[in-house]
């Protein structure tokens, strides 16, 4: 019948575009892998030029305390890595496999989202390794204690430990600039407008705030380069929402 054949259809062309993902996922991850070190040693550069500037970089060091922890954290550099730079081919293949069956105006939306998401999410990441990593690596380090008589006390930080930190903050920031995007969706779809965004502005604040303090680590200057940013995109949010349906009206 029509209907099975080009259900069918549908089937194989999603079956082909997966393993093309696959398959570009797998090669950016082999040559993620060969930079493996090299990207960790990036990620590093920010704790590494807190410690230069007011500790001793002789007196600390990176350990780690399993015989497969180092490998394991290469491995997951690798696959942040691979996600990280496939994710606009991945992107490009959802619209192409979409497009056929949305309207001109679904069209209108889905296009501006898809360029949007890695942008918004790249912002936030370059935000937090820039700005939040240095405030609070320089909060945690204030703990050491240095003795001319008696034990010093130095954080000694694991490989593994370290990327959980680094990758739980660039998630947390990447996802949360994506804050302006979920907002005008909603707003083209007609669930949020304008005056209820403006009415609630103060339950959004606290809902940042304590957001923010769950992802962030458990000081307050991280929690508020979160919060303060939020807040600003929700701000820019508000103003394209009512560009947007003042438009379509």
């Amino acid at each position: 019948m029509p209907q099975d054949d080009t259900f069918l259809s549908h089937l194989l062309e999603l079956r082909t575009r997966l393993l093309k993902c696959f398959f570009i996922f797998g090669v950016a991850f082999c040559v993620s892998y060969i930079f493996s070190q090299e990207l960790f040693l990036y990620l590093l550069k920010p704790y590494e030029k807190v410690m230069s500037l007011k500790h001793s970089l002789e007196s600390h060091r990176l350990i780690y305390t399993g015989v497969t922890e180092a490998f394991l954290v290469y491995i997951k550099v690798s696959l942040f890595s691979a996600l990280f730079f496939t994710f606009p081919y991945f992107a490009y293949h959802v619209w192409m496999f979409m497009a056929p069956g949305l309207y001109k105006h679904e069209k209108k939306i889905v296009v501006p989202i898809l360029a949007s998401t890695p942008l918004l999410f790249l912002m936030g990441a370059l935000f937090a390794y820039y700005i939040v990593f240095p405030l609070a690596y320089e909060f945690f380090l204030a703990f050491e204690v240095s003795q001319p008589q008696g034990l010093d006390i130095h954080m000694e930080t694991r490989m593994s430990e370290y990327l959980s930190f680094v990758m739980r903050l660039i998630f947390a920031f990447g996802l949360s600039f994506e804050l302006p995007l979920l907002i005008v969706i909603l707003g083209l779809l007609g669930h949020l407008k304008v005056e209820d965004l403006k009415k609630s502005w103060r339950y959004v604040v606290v809902g940042i705030f304590t957001l923010s303090a769950i992802l962030t680590p458990p000081d307050i200057l991280s929690m508020i380069a979160l919060a303060i940013p939020l807040i600003v995109l929700y701000a820019i949010s508000i103003i394209l929402v009512y560009f947007i349906t003042k438009t379509d009206s």
